[in-house]
């Protein structure tokens, strides 16, 4: 018997429940890797939420042009961000967070207040599992 639990296409069998895979779950990888909610955040607190893209390097601490330029075309791919380019001497890119991706940050926040509220309680947790299987 086939179902959805909170968005999550899965199979009910006796004894099992199968996840299938799912527009959520390619949606949320894209979102949990490494760089993309810090991108996603620093247009987020951008003027028109629009930077450069030396400006969105020089503000996610730790990231390589390529990985910016690998992040910033995902993130395009998806509908999230819009990459405009001005045929200047030198050439100017500037990435901005498109109609979708600004109506995602209200979902962002949330969860993003939900880890920092819920961290100590995560840091705890860790703590108590590291002890118990040292």
């Amino acid at each position: 018997m086939s179902s959805s639990i909170t968005g999550v296409p899965h199979v009910l069998a006796p004894r099992r429940i199968q996840l299938t895979p799912c527009a959520p779950h390619d949606v949320l990888t894209r979102l949990g890797d490494k760089w993309t909610i810090l991108v996603v955040s620093l247009l987020s607190l951008a003027p028109e939420n629009r930077l450069r893209f030396s400006e969105v390097k020089n503000g996610v601490q730790g990231i390589s042009q390529r990985m910016l330029t690998l992040t910033l075309r995902n993130l395009e791919r998806d509908g999230l961000v819009v990459r405009h380019y001005f045929a200047e001497v030198p050439p100017r890119v500037e990435y901005e967070l498109s109609p979708l991706g600004q109506s995602m940050l209200p979902s962002l926040r949330l969860f993003t207040d939900w880890i920092r509220s819920s961290w100590p309680s995560i840091e705890q947790a860790r703590q108590h599992f590291d002890e118990r299987i040292s």
